[in-house]
């Protein structure tokens, strides 16, 4: 059986640089969002700073669904590792149970990780070179504004609770895996 875990965090919170070490870790493939978004926002220009329009986000929505089909078909044995804001909003609880039901179609292990981290932290990691490089959000008032609006979707019960301010990120990908029975 393999493992679907869910890294949920806001921006700069650690999901891509988790799951990083997770995948080297446990041998599961990343599907980070931007692997879906990028594939939309890189044509439409995306720098991280300027706010992306609906209609480019509702692009990629079309391309993360054809993503969760392909990742649906994938053999039983393959783990995968997927990274979500998921906002407070019905978008987000609806995301989560698109990414559960994935899971359950599968008959995977779903491994539901929620990561938190503080504003200050988040607001020092946004201009890290790493973020330049992946187009990803650097402007810290679309950021305080983001969550503002729409905050981060409550952990449900099952989730792993990990606080990444100052955690390592490897030390992160060990909890995960130990906590969804993963370590091979």
């Amino acid at each position: 059986m393999g493992h679907l875990f869910h890294l949920v965090g806001p921006p700069a919170s650690g999901k891509r640089t988790i799951g990083l070490k997770l995948s080297a870790l446990t041998g599961a493939v990343l599907l980070d969002n931007h692997l879906f978004n990028d594939a939309v926002f890189r044509p439409y220009g995306a720098d991280g700073l300027r706010p992306i329009p609906e209609e480019i986000h509702a692009l990629a929505a079309q391309v993360r669904t054809l993503g969760l089909e392909a990742a649906r078909l994938a053999p039983r044995d393959v783990s995968q590792i997927f990274t979500s804001h998921l906002t407070n909003r019905p978008a987000g609880a609806a995301a989560l149970k698109l990414v559960r039901d994935l899971a359950a179609a599968r008959n995977a292990q779903y491994v539901p990780v929620w990561l938190e981290c503080s504003l200050n932290e988040l607001e020092r990691r946004l201009p890290l070179p790493e973020r330049l490089e992946l187009a990803k959000l650097r402007d810290p008032v679309i950021l305080r504004a983001t969550l503002e609006a729409s905050g981060t979707l409550p952990a449900p019960p099952d989730a792993l609770q990990i606080e990444t301010t100052a955690l390592a990120p490897a030390d992160a990908a060990l909890l995960i895996a130990a906590h969804g029975g993963a370590l091979f």
